[in-house]
């Protein structure tokens, strides 16, 4: 089996080819079977992990094991870490270890722009990133492939992760601040895009301005929630998959709150890849995108890994 490593990882993935992987691998031919949850405990520590099946019609089986442990923090270590395992879907036979960390962080941003590709402003210019872990920080390359962006705020619980991530934006070239007022922050922002693993609400709904995408890519349990229910009142709401309204902690919360209904919902990434939906349709609407995760996407990048690495 061959290992393909985090820098072989990163060097085949560019967000002009993640991004259309992505749109395609949407559009169909992937069988992905419900993702496996698990509550960690040891030592005092408490963590999830999932695992992630898919294979598609191209020949590819894939499993992802994520961990997700929020704590780690305050170890100064990545609250994600995951691996990735892609195999022959005709015999078995494995083919390569990927690095999952790469693939997940790429996969999560790339399904972000795509979502945003379809319901963010064409003239968006502004945007907020909340949070500063591997994938906040590729939210803003991942956002500028599908949308003119020119200014990046970065807002973070904790300011000095703020301040890298804004510092590090700048030396790509990006005009990029960190802000410690997110409401203010909130009101200028033309894409929000919320990537923490945050258990209280962050971004308010009377916050956002005509106009505004919400971009929802950290939570992934009933108990993560990234905006208050407003954020889903008289707004136009998708999502990435059928398992984002039985999974999301802030979906469950404005179904409580009676501030969406399920069938209020207008659509999923598969039918926005497929036209069966429209996306934005107006320039005043405040569009939201509230993404779990799915295996496909985890599939669709490994397979473009290796068979980059292998060309």
């Amino acid at each position: 089996m061959q290992v393909i490593d985090t820098a072989a990882t990163q060097g085949a993935l560019s967000f002009d080819a993640v991004i259309p992987a992505l749109r395609s691998a949407f559009q169909g031919g992937y069988v992905v079977p419900a993702r496996y949850v698990h509550a960690i405990e040891s030592q005092g520590r408490q963590g999830t992990s999932l695992i992630m099946p898919a294979w598609n019609a191209a020949g590819y089986f894939g499993v992802k094991v994520i961990n997700i442990f929020p704590e780690n923090t305050h170890d100064g270590l990545p609250g994600l870490h995951a691996t990735y395992t892609l195999y022959s879907a005709r015999t078995g036979v494995p083919l390569a270890s990927v690095d999952g960390d790469i693939v997940t962080a790429y996969r999560t941003a790339g399904a972000a722009a795509l979502g945003a590709d379809y319901l963010a402003r064409p003239d968006a210019r502004t945007l907020l990133i909340l949070g500063s872990g591997r994938i906040a920080s590729l939210v803003a390359p991942a956002m500028r492939a599908v949308r003119p962006i020119e200014r990046v705020l970065v807002w973070n619980v904790r300011v000095p992760g703020a301040e890298r991530l804004a510092q590090a934006l700048r030396a790509q070239g990006y005009a990029a601040e960190a802000v410690t007022d997110l409401e203010a922050a909130v009101r200028q922002a033309d894409i929000v895009s919320c990537a923490t693993l945050s258990t209280e609400p962050l971004v308010r709904g009377e916050w956002l301005r005509p106009g505004t995408h919400l971009d929802l890519i950290g939570s992934f349990k009933p108990d993560m929630k990234e905006t208050d229910p407003d954020c889903f009142r008289d707004n136009a709401v998708y999502v990435d998959t059928d398992e984002a309204p039985t999974k999301s902690g802030d979906l469950l919360a404005a179904f409580d709150a009676g501030t969406l209904a399920r069938d209020a919902i207008r659509g999923t990434l598969f039918d926005l890849a497929a036209q069966r939906v429209p996306g934005r349709e107006s320039d005043a609407a405040i569009t939201v995108f509230k993404a779990v995760g799915s295996a496909l996407e985890d599939l669709a990048l490994a397979a473009l890994v290796y068979e980059r690495v292998n060309a």
